[in-house]
């Protein structure tokens, strides 16, 4: 058996939990946007807070089989796994900094709210720009990062990849941030 197909067979199961971590928080966010109570809203929360326990797993695998990757067949200074490494170290942050951070002022707002009809406070949560940004701009950061894996470009089109990744997921989920002009006025006037 090769040691190395073996490592970058593990490569690619870290990357599958990610994003298949990353659809499950993704679906969430759909459906904590759409909830119209507490009780709607509340399972989709909990699942996405489970969830999220996944990303540590896949960082660190990704980390270290791509270490072993590096170490066994290209080298340290090799400028488009540098620009990987530091991307991969971007979504390891943004993760737990910012996106960590909004989901739990979303659940702090939920629980604020009570039974009922979400009001004002937590359905702007749920539209949350920041939390919604990264949720879509961590995997594009990642396919630029596959993109740098199997195309192994120079420095400006490895950061090129990776940017466009993350210019794509950021522009994907700025509709999903915004309420529309049906939902201020009910927010504004539950009666109506």
């Amino acid at each position: 058996m090769h040691t190395y197909q073996t490592v970058l067979y593990l490569h690619l199961i870290f990357l599958m939990l990610g994003f298949g971590a990353a659809a499950i928080v993704g679906v969430c966010l759909f459906r904590l946007r759409a909830a119209e109570t507490l009780a709607d809203a509340a399972p989709w929360g909990m699942l996405a807070g489970k969830t999220e326990l996944v990303f540590p797993v896949a960082i660190v695998g990704l980390f270290a089989t791509g270490a072993y990757l590096t170490s066994d067949l290209w080298t340290w200074d090799t400028r488009w796994i540098d620009v990987s490494i530091a991307a991969l170290a971007v979504v390891a942050l943004q993760g737990p900094v910012i996106a960590g951070r909004r989901a739990k002022a979303l659940e702090h707002a939920l629980q604020e709210n009570g039974p009922g009809p979400l009001g004002d406070a937590a359905r702007r949560m749920t539209r949350d720009a920041a939390l919604w940004t990264v949720t879509f701009a961590n995997p594009g950061i990642v396919l630029g990062i596959m993109w740098n894996m199997t195309q192994k470009p120079g420095i400006g089109e490895a950061i090129a990849a990776v940017a466009i990744g993350y210019a794509v997921g950021a522009a994907l989920a700025f509709p999903f941030t915004n309420l529309t002009a049906g939902e201020d006025r009910a927010i504004a006037d539950p009666t109506t």
